[in-house]
């Protein structure tokens, strides 16, 4: 092996190495028995994670972040259908435009979009209100779950649905019974991965909570500004859990290929 080709190896694997550092450092503190996040802990104790799963204010955050990432899940997941189904079966005039806007969330800092949704909301009277957590939400996970599904049916043949018509099956029914089936793989990305990125959300959601609604993350960030009790580290180590336990099934089950863009276009 040439020298060159040495040092890139090394580089690459401390690179992989320190990417997954803070996340390591993080679920191995979350086992200390002291009141304090230390690194390494000095004895190890489940009494974080016992106080997570008893502590009502907790669960209540979790429960609230549960609905709203699905519920966002399935909106989201809805309307980007509807957008794909436009965009991949008719010819419009701004379609280009059509797509830059439902991927422009990804182009925006968060910060940014937080400060413009208080704005609207406020006028909208939806601050701190589920009407309001769920409109930023969408917005911020369409761009994520028109991408699988759009890519799904540009890969979709065409002539399938045509063979079905031709042996007289009705429109609705050939939709029911061949494409939704050919589109799953996509429903089901766009589906799990809204509610990965819903249920994780901080940075807008924070500037649009308030006493009724409070999601899991922006408790964590609360107690955090009063606190350094590695009851935090126990809960960030539960979603990173959760989070990789949706994407090995994702991965299991449909594939992350879809997130690639098709190599033909219709």
């Amino acid at each position: 092996m040439r020298p060159a080709s040495l040092g890139l190896n090394v580089w690459l694997t401390a690179v992989l190495l320190f990417l997954p550092a803070p996340i390591v450092i993080v679920v191995v503190s979350s086992f200390s028995r002291t009141g304090y996040l230390q690194f390494p802990p000095q004895a190890l104790s489940l009494r974080w994670y016992a106080q997570f799963l008893t502590d009502e204010t907790w669960l209540k955050a979790l429960a609230v972040s549960f609905v709203v990432a699905l519920v966002v899940a399935i909106l989201t997941t809805v309307i980007s259908f509807l957008a794909a189904l436009a965009t991949t079966r008719r010819r419009f005039a701004g379609r280009g435009a059509f797509e830059i806007l439902l991927l422009s969330p990804l182009l925006f800092p968060h910060a940014a979009i937080g400060v413009a949704l208080l704005s609207l909301l406020s006028a909208m009277g939806w601050i701190g209100r589920y009407p309001g957590i769920l409109l930023a939400h969408v917005i911020l996970c369409v761009p994520f779950a028109y991408r699988p599904i759009v890519n799904s049916m540009r890969k979709l043949d065409l002539a399938l649905e045509e063979a079905a018509m031709s042996l007289g099956a009705r429109p609705t029914y050939v939709f029911r019974t061949v494409t939704l089936p050919l589109l799953r793989p996509g429903l089901v990305t766009a589906l799990l991965f809204s509610f990965i990125i819903s249920f994780d959300e901080v940075t807008v959601t924070i500037f649009l909570i308030g006493p009724e609604v409070i999601t899991l993350p922006t408790r964590i960030f609360a107690h955090i500004q009063e606190s350094a009790s590695p009851v935090v580290a126990a809960i960030s180590s539960f979603l990173v859990l959760v989070t990789i336990v949706l994407v090995v099934l994702l991965q299991r089950f449909v594939g992350l290929e879809l997130f690639v863009e098709a190599e033909t276009r219709r």
